[in-house]
């Protein structure tokens, strides 16, 4: 099977690297190799969300095994011709390097390739692969890495699918390429240590991809030693560095053993360092390997253009996560080296691939380092010459001066790209770690790449949120130079929040992004649609989706959000969202599957327009986003939102009720830890911002509390920490002292108990003051309004119904015991009446809630509670024994079940007991006691009916009675636990009288096994008692004590908390209490009865009791929010300074003040080292000079005369000095002095064909200068125009009859720059040599002229006021004879056009008349052009109007629109330049 097109892969090139690092993939995904949290996923969440990742199976090893040689190949050598030499162990080769017996048998016969000279090309074929799977080094470790043998011509894209699909690699945020010298070199110890500490930061922060050459040799090596490190470092946990080889097959050391036809799982390899010879082995600290084959043995370099175009096609792909989609950036980095890598940099540089050059690591990284910082007229070939003889000792011998002009070259075009060439020096300001100069060589030529600014920064924004360095974008993003506007960071806020990111969140947030204006629902619905794919909330989603009965599958919606919401907060909250009705239109949904946000299309910027009903979408944007980042746990995100809510308090314990909830049903048992964590942090939170509250004002404290919360579907904060059962909020002294205030009503708290209870029996004595209120009013005021107050305190009811239910007890037990008459006597009666009020009181709790909702819910919610159940089947028993009682025939069955029945009414009070302090705790004591009891008899049962069943018959024959048979099996073992031993299991009190000896006696049981001659025991008693003994001691010793020890645990459990669990389950008791009619029972069937009147007769609407809820008015819940956030920022502020005052975090803080001062002076004593030597070879020439002037000047004076200007030497500039970086910032010096020969011109490469240059350095472009050993090659393109073109030849005669400098027919062969020389016939370009004769690509030998007309106008305003200026793409072509317009203009304006605008070019105002350094110049053909302004000023301008009605592009390459002038739009540097003296002309902005 082939693999699903990628992307089309670009033009193969033989050599260097892929284009310029188009951007950055998803932000956020972590280090390679890391076990993704989607591997984490259960069968039982299954993916839902349209546009959501889904988990990627792991690569089966079978199926590996099938796809990789149907779809990668190797190379075999099917024809031997044998070598002249023989190989290095004195064998006989084939020329492809390979021994006979290493060919295939088809290969050896001699008539396949009759007289044929051995040729790559066509006697080496392709075959399926055979070597490939995962490699084990011996002896080195188990680590494990993958393997592949590869042919050279395999596409880039078969490659990048086998890592990314079978190898399971993420898809990088960065690759970095190391190449450099091949052989083992020497680095300073500290510099080494720098680079590897950096490059494996870089790496696993970003989420790199490293790439080398794979071998355990030079730069490789290094690498791999890094990657060592890493691994044996604690920071190997957080993932594994992902490092590439890429290695030649043929020069692979040991390779046999990696031959596997059908996959080595795994192949062991062997490192053999002494017996490799001229071949390399590999390096065992690389994770994966693609080992290039081209068929032949010992030959180097196959791999390079595979590589070259691999990380290019890799460089073209889109990583797409969180909205954005950028291409992945990829940056070289170079170590030591020798030409080989010298021709690496000049590629990569070439094709704007950023380089990073560690200076100090020698030979090539070393040359370029000490020339990048010199103007490129200082280096010159004698400057390399000298560099080359220090730096390469060994090797100088063997440069040719042709060599050295090519290097001179080629390191001119390298420091010439400064944007692109970053120098790492040890010891340099900003560059401490190498990690830092990667990131910023990569920042630095993305800002220098031609667009407008902002596109640009956001591009650079982009990359450091993709590689997730918050300390990059702090220092390079946000600075001055790039103010920022809040709403274009919106989407990458929207790629950090998905890619769990917290620290950029932060730094967003600090930068004025707002989540009130970011929240709008097209973002919270993308959020939700990009949930982690192994989140809970996610499955629970995806079972709302389900059930709705939309078909096709529905859309996610907000309103299911809510539901599932709902679902974790409890059904006491109203829904968050509301579900949109039939007739609201739909909102805007987003795509599901092809969402995606590029860099050109579609942006994220269009879900942050809002319009005005987004604005009343929802009431609280920040609690919607708290509430995502808590659904998938994530605690630094979540931290970072709260702090950013208004209803803190309330959102702190909504959080720890959903967390709790959601750990109920989470099975992976990391993340049920972690939430339950996270509860309890919120819940401290929540105690933290309300105890600054309580302490600031009781009064407003309370009221936020019982305040009732829109925001949290219309539930109270006291609400919302029961149903979390946030034992500590609710225990917190001002949450009971609320508590306590509705536990005593409207009297104060002060009066003593015994006092109520005095006013209870005798309540005339209310008007004596012997309690107090809490309102002066009832204080002053004396008669029935005291006496209301009093009675409907909570705690006077309660302890009116508590001594109405010792009553009722008391009345009840006497009827049982005393007066139980066959007809109900008078106390009986009052009994029924009692209970029947006690009926009427449940169903009024039944129907009655204090929140409306439907019957179920009221059903539920009634039996939610242990007591209403309790109580509900203390009713029915004594329904059903009142039912026995009144039939005569079963009186006495109904009194058994009266009397059961009295046992669960007083099992009731132990309800009541729960408002007492010392009680209250041993409940709940005893109820997880009775949980332990019940799980302890399993264990029990066990050996009870083990020991019974081999008790029962060892010594029963045959008994067939079922009660004797449960009797003897299962009570009497039960009962020997308590000391009941059988008095005839030993034998010795063994009597037949007592026992019935055929079981025919229904009161005895039947006799053991026995000897009915001698009148004894048959059965084997040493058995029996060793059964008893072993019984005894497991039951009594062990699991007795067993049962005593999780009592134990049980009990100081709860003892240690028995404040906390009186304090929270104090509040069922008095919200209870607080509702009920103030009459206890049987005086509560008046308030019944008034109750009834007044809905059913009356039918006047129900004043539902809604007891601990207050709805404040707008403008008092406003002012009580922000006096709430005041108090939460002091709490965040205190939390911080307590953080920093903790011991720990200041031995960290002095710790890491200590490594940055030694840090700081080992690089001030290394700085200062360096500034000194730079300062004295500075004055050692600046002397040098002056004594060469100096002798200049006598030798004039001497002649008397002034001499000639010829020979004068000139100062050389002062070289850097201390504290200033020789290497150039963006934006400055764009031209180096003494720069101003054409450059363009002398690129190698000449474009569209595969012709070289000779290479000219900047010194001998002059004609005047002498360059000796100058052979440039000859090149003239055929063109289809062939009769409008100048002939091909090398030699002068085609062109004899050309009329250079003159005007030959309607062709102008004159120069701008005066009359040209000519040499041989052939015209010499005015400005120099290129490195090239012939026409090349141009029309004409000599000057070929060009028109550039530039249109421009004023930008306006929508008011029409001038903003700033614009331009029409400026568009260039040939002249053609005797015409003005160029040809390219022609096709885009109309016919009847092209007079007016000659007519225009001819009024505008000339610009530049000159030479154009392009591309295609020769030495002896070159493009000169004039450039004519033509300015609209008017908006109204008649001419204007006409164009713009003119323009039509009849083809479809040439793009026409007005454009903004601006110093970045994408033009050759020459157009530019134009551009900038048409601004300058009319003053406007460039």
């Amino acid at each position: 099977m082939e693999p699903p097109p990628l992307r089309k892969a670009g033009s193969r090139q033989e050599d260097g690297f892929g284009g310029p690092p188009g951007g950055v993939a998803a932000t956020g995904m972590v280090p390679n190799l890391r076990r993704s949290n989607s591997s984490l996923c259960r069968n039982r969440r299954p993916q839902f969300l349209n546009n959501c990742e889904k988990c990627p199976p792991h690569p089966q090893q079978a199926n590996l095994s099938s796809w990789i040689p149907e779809n990668i190949k190797k190379k075999e050598c099917v024809h031997f011709v044998e070598r002249s030499k023989l190989s290095d162990a004195g064998k006989v080769v084939c020329e492809c390097g390979y021994t006979r017996e290493q060919h295939l048998e088809g290969a050896l016969r001699p008539y396949a390739f009759l007289s044929e000279e051995w040729d790559p090309k066509k006697h080496v074929q392709e075959m399926p692969t055979d070597a490939f799977g995962d490699i084990v080094f011996t002896g080195l470790g188990q680590k494990m890495g993958k393997y592949v043998r590869i042919s050279q011509d395999t596409p880039p894209s078969v490659i990048y699918h086998l890592m990314t699909q079978h190898w399971g690699l993420d898809v990088p945020n960065l690759l970095i390429s190391v190449t450099g010298g091949a052989k083992d070199f020497h680095m300073k110890p500290r510099l080494k240590s720098i680079f590897r500490r950096g490059l494996v930061k870089v790496a696993q922060t970003t989420g790199a991809w490293i790439i080398t050459g794979g071998s355990h040799t030079g730069v490789m090596k290094q690498v791999g030693e890094a990657v060592r490190g890493f691994s044996l470092s604690s920071s190997y946990s957080e993932g594994e560095v992902v490092t590439i080889g890429i290695a030649t097959w043929g020069t692979v050391h040991n390779r046999e053993s990696l031959i596997h036809p059908t996959g080595g799982f795994p192949a062991e390899y062997v490192m053999d360092e002494e017996g490799q010879g001229h071949l390399t082995c590999l390096d065992s600290n690389h994770s994966h390997f693609i080992l290039v084959d081209d068929g032949t043995h010992g030959r180097y370099g196959v791999e390079i253009p595979l590589r070259a175009r691999l990380e290019k096609f890799i460089s073209e792909q889109t990583k797409e996560r969180g909205g954005v989609a950028i291409k992945i950036p990829i940056a070289c980095v170079v170590l030591e080296g020798g030409p080989g890598t010298l021709q690496t940099i000049y590629n990569a540089i070439t094709h704007g691939t950023p380089c990073v050059i560690v200076e100090g690591s020698g030979r090539v990284a070393d040359v370029i380092a000490q020339v990048a910082g010199l103007p490129i007229s200082e280096i010159t070939v004698c400057l390399i010459q000298q560099k080359l003889g220090s730096l390469f000792p060994e090797m100088f011998e063997t440069f040719t001066e042709s060599r050295i002009v090519e290097w001179t070259k080629k390191i001119q075009d390298i420091v010439r790209r400064r944007q692109l060439l970053t120098i790492f020096r040890e010891g340099k300001d900003g560059q401490q770690d190498v990690d830092v100069a990667i990131l910023q060589a990569l920042l630095k030529a993305s800002r220098s790449h031609d667009g407008f600014g902002h596109e640009n920064w956001d591009h650079q924004l982009k990359l450091a949120v993709a590689w997730n360095r918050v300390d990059i974008a702090r220092s390079e993003i946000f600075t001055d130079e790039r103010p920022w506007k809040p709403s274009e960071l919106h989407p990458m806020m929207t790629a950090a929040l998905i890619a769990n990111k917290p620290e950029f969140v932060k730094l967003f947030l600090e930068n004025g992004v707002q989540l009130t204006e970011f929240g709008t629902c097209d973002t919270l619905l993308y959020l939700y649609e990009n949930l982690e794919p192994c989140c809970l909330f996610r499955y629970k989603l995806q079972k709302v989706l389900a059930e709705e009965p939309e078909r096709p599958a529905p859309r996610l919606r907000m309103h299911h959000v809510a539901q599932v919401l709902r679902e974790l907060l409890g059904d006491f909250s109203q829904p968050l969202y509301p579900r949109p009705r039939s007739s609201d239109q739909p909102r805007l949904l987003l795509p599901a599957p092809n969402l995606k946000f590029h860099v050109q299309g579609v942006s994220l910027r269009s879900l942050y327009k809002r319009s005005p009903r987004h604005v009343a979408f929802t009431m609280d944007p920040v609690r919607d986003l708290l509430l995502w980042a808590i659904v998938q746990n994530r605690r630094e995100l979540a931290e970072i939102i709260w702090a950013q809510s208004q209803d803190c308090i309330a959102a702190a314990l909504a959080c720890s009720k959903i967390l709790k909830q959601l750990s109920r049903e989470e099975e992976d048992t990391d993340s049920l830890e972690e939430m339950l964590a996270l509860a309890d942090e919120y819940e401290q939170r929540a105690i933290g911002v309300f105890t600054e509250c309580y302490r600031k004002d009781e009064e407003r404290a309370q009221k936020l509390l019982v305040r009732v919360s829109e925001a949290w579907g219309k539930t109270t904060c006291l609400q919302l920490a029961l149903e979390a059962k946030d034992m500590k909020f609710v225990s917190h002294g001002g949450v009971q002292a609320f508590l306590t205030k509705v536990w005593w009503g409207q009297l104060s708290v002060d009066n003593g108990l015994w006092r109520v209870v005095l006013c209870m029996l005798a309540f005339p004595l209310l008007a004596t003051g012997l309690v107090s209120f809490r309102e002066r009013r009832l204080q002053a005021v004396r008669g029935l309004a005291r006496i209301r107050a009093f009675f409907n305190a909570p705690v006077v009811v309660f302890h009116l119904n508590t001594l109405s239910y010792f009553a009722f007890l008391c009345l009840f037990a006497y009827v049982l015991m005393v007066d139980f008459q066959p007809s109900p006597s008078g106390c009986e009666c009052l009994i029924y009446l009692w209970l029947f009020s006690l009926v009427c009181e449940e169903l009024r709790q039944l129907f009655c809630p204090p929140d409306e909702c439907g019957l179920v819910k009221m059903v539920l919610l009634y039996l939610s509670d242990f007591w209403n159940k309790l109580d509900i089947a203390a009713i029915l028993l004594f329904i059903a024994g009142l039912t026995c009682r009144l039939i005569p025939a079963l009186l006495y069955p109904g009194r058994v079940i009266l009397s059961l029945d009295f046992i669960m009414f007083c099992l009731r009070l132990m309800h009541i007991f729960t408002v007492s302090k010392t009680l209250g705790p041993k409940i709940i004591i005893v109820k997880r006691m009775m949980k332990d009891v019940f799980f302890f008899l399993f264990l029990l049962a066990v050996w009870v009916v083990s020991f019974g069943v081999a008790k029962q018959a060892i010594l029963i024959h045959n008994e067939r009675r079922v009660e004797w048979i449960f009797r003897g099996a299962v009570y009497q073992s039960y009962l020997t636990i308590f000391g009941q031993i059988p008095a005839y299991i030993d034998g010795v009190n063994f009597n037949l009288d007592q026992c019935s000896p055929n079981g025919t006696d229904p009161y005895k049981p039947k006799c053991p096994e026995s000897d009915s001659a001698r009148q004894e025991p048959a059965f084997p008693e040493w058995l029996t008692v060793l059964l008893l003994c072993l019984y005894l001691l497991f039951t009594n010793i062990l699991l007795l004590n067993l049962l005593i020890a999780m009592f134990n645990y049980t009990f100081q459990q709860v003892q240690e908390r028995t404040d906390q669990i009186w304090k929270f389950q104090r509040h069922g008791l008095i919200e209870e209490y607080e509702g009920r009619p103030p009459a206890p029972p049987p005086f509560i069937l008046l308030n019944h009865l008034h109750l009834c009147l007044q809905r059913v007769v009356l039918k006047n609407p129900s004043e539902r009791h809604k007891p601990f809820k207050s709805k404040l008015e707008k403008n008092e819940e406003a002012a009580l929010l922000s006096w709430e956030i005041y108090l939460k920022e002091n709490y965040l502020q205190d939390q911080q300074f307590q953080q920093k005052q903790r011991p720990e975090q200041k031995i960290q803080d002095t710790s890491e003040k200590v490594d940055t001062m030694v840090d700081l002076l080992e690089m001030a004593r290394l700085k200062q080292s360096g500034s000194m030597e730079q300062r004295l070879a500075s004055l050692e020439e600046q002397v040098a000079q002056m004594a060469r002037a100096l002798h200049w000047v006598v030798r004039a004076l001497r002649d008397s005369g002034f001499g000639s200007e010829e020979g004068v030497p000139t100062l050389a500039p002062q070289q850097a000095s201390e504290g200033q970086d020789p290497e150039l910032d963006d934006g400055q010096r764009v031209e180096d002095p003494g720069d101003a020969y054409h450059v363009n011109a002398r690129h190698l490469l000449y474009p569209n064909s595969p012709v070289l240059r000779f290479p000219v350095p900047n010194e001998k472009v002059p004609w005047e200068t002498e360059f000796l050993i100058y052979d440039p090659p000859f090149y003239s393109a055929d063109r289809k125009d062939k009769d409008l073109v100048d002939p091909v030849g090398d030699t002068w005669e085609p062109l004899s009859r050309i009329s250079f400098n003159a005007v030959e027919g309607h062709l102008d062969r004159r120069s701008f720059h005066g009359a040209y020389a000519l040499r041989d016939g052939f015209p010499l370009n005015p400005m120099g040599r290129t490195g090239l004769r012939g026409r090349g690509d141009l029309v004409c030998f000599g000057p070929n002229h060009t028109l550039q007309p530039v249109i421009t106008r004023w930008k306006r305003n929508q008011d029409g006021a001038i903003c700033r200026k614009s331009i029409k793409k400026m568009l260039e072509g040939s002249r053609e004879p005797g015409e003005t317009l160029p040809r390219k203009l022609k096709q885009v304006l109309r016919h009847e056009f092209w007079a007016s605008f000659e007519n225009l070019l001819r009024q505008g105002a000339e610009v530049y008349k000159g030479y154009v350094d392009d591309p295609r110049n020769t030495d002896n053909a070159w493009i000169e052009t004039v450039a004519v302004s033509i300015h609209f000023a008017d908006q109204s301008d008649l001419e204007l109007k006409r164009l713009n009605s003119h323009l039509c592009s009849r083809d479809p390459g040439l793009s026409i629109r007005w454009q903004l002038v601006d110093r970045r739009i994408p033009l050759y540097a020459n157009h530019k330049a134009i551009l900038r003296k048409a601004a300058a002309l009319f003053g406007a902005y460039y």
